[in-house]
């Protein structure tokens, strides 16, 4: 998320310091937290409680990650900030107003970056105030275990705990009605580790070859359980995610084309992946799927831990 406070010499928490999320020049969605819901919304429209809301509509004829100025785009408050001890941590916040985008109701929404000894813990959690929402927050990492300028991450083999996968049309909205499908004898099906570009010629992830699809995470919804494991071999570098969400989104840089980086690097297509926990893509319209809705005074609850190996 491009995150540098200055640093309290005492390790005190500090509060009340805000910044952008992302750069301005940042145009390939790298480390933002997307909502107020993530993925996409069909038609830019659901109805709630009996009533039709219209959102924010920028991809096609359909709302993405949250709308045109989701959370990717707004300022957040840093409301604690620990740089020392074995356990640093900062707390993000962020008041969403009624009828931001689109979506009803006040929301508070926070999130910690938590680093302990090889691991990077992500915890979010938003509360409704006064009216139902969807809630559905995203963490949108690119990760390159060779180093973000050692080329793509074809070679990286990965596992995913996860048997189904739920299809999705042209506009790569899920199907009414066809749910979550098997894995097993389909490009999708990570149950045993394998390279990346094994089988992504097989996929097309909106247009182009790569994968952009989301995955059912084997285990009980709600609890902290294996979702994936990645590895590159050339450097030993081993990557594994725990979440408690039921699904899981799995992209591979697609869109990626000639992107300026950091220390002059250029990044390509398939120069990194993203393995980012979530709710089910479009469940506002899909009640086949689990609910996202939030009732004034619920919390949600979405944590993932990276944990780092060589």
């Amino acid at each position: 998320m491009g995150i540098s406070p200055s640093r309290s010499p005492t390790g005190a928490p500090r509060s009340c310091r805000s910044f952008s999320p992302t750069p301005k020049n940042d145009t390939s969605f790298f480390g933002p937290v997307a909502g107020r819901v993530a993925g996409r919304i069909a038609r830019g429209r659901f109805v709630l409680d009996g009533k039709v809301y219209h959102l924010d509509i920028n991809d096609g004829r359909n709302t993405l990650q949250g709308g045109g100025r989701g959370f990717n785009k707004v300022i957040w408050t840093v409301k604690e900030y620990v740089a020392g001890g074995d356990s640093p941590y900062v707390t993000l916040y962020y008041r969403s107003f009624d009828g931001e985008q689109g979506f009803p109701g006040d929301l508070d929404v926070y999130v910690t970056y938590r680093l302990s000894p090889y691991e990077l813990g992500v915890h979010m959690n938003a509360t409704a105030l006064g009216r139902a929402t969807p809630v559905n927050l995203l963490q949108h990492t690119y990760w390159n275990l060779g180093g973000h300028g050692a080329g793509d991450v074809l070679g990286h083999t990965l596992r995913l705990h996860a048997s189904r996968y739920t299809p999705l049309d042209a506009e790569m909205l899920p199907s009414s009605g066809r749910g979550a499908a098997p894995v097993a004898g389909t490009p999708f099906d990570f149950l045993a580790p394998t390279p990346i570009g094994a089988r992504i010629r097989g996929v097309v992830g909106g247009r182009v070859p790569g994968y952009d699809a989301n995955y059912v995470v084997d285990g009980e919804p709600g609890e902290m359980r294996p979702v994936a494991r990645a590895l590159d071999g050339a450097s030993g570098r081993a990557l594994e995610l725990w979440g408690n969400q039921p699904a899981m989104q799995l992209y591979t840089a697609n869109w990626l084309n000639h992107t300026k980086g950091k220390g002059g690097a250029v990044y390509e297509r398939y120069g990194g992946f993203c393995l980012e926990t979530q709710g089910y893509p479009d469940a506002v319209n899909h009640p086949e799927f689990p609910s996202q809705i939030v009732r004034p005074g619920q919390v949600y609850r979405h944590d993932m831990v990276f944990k780092f190996s060589f």
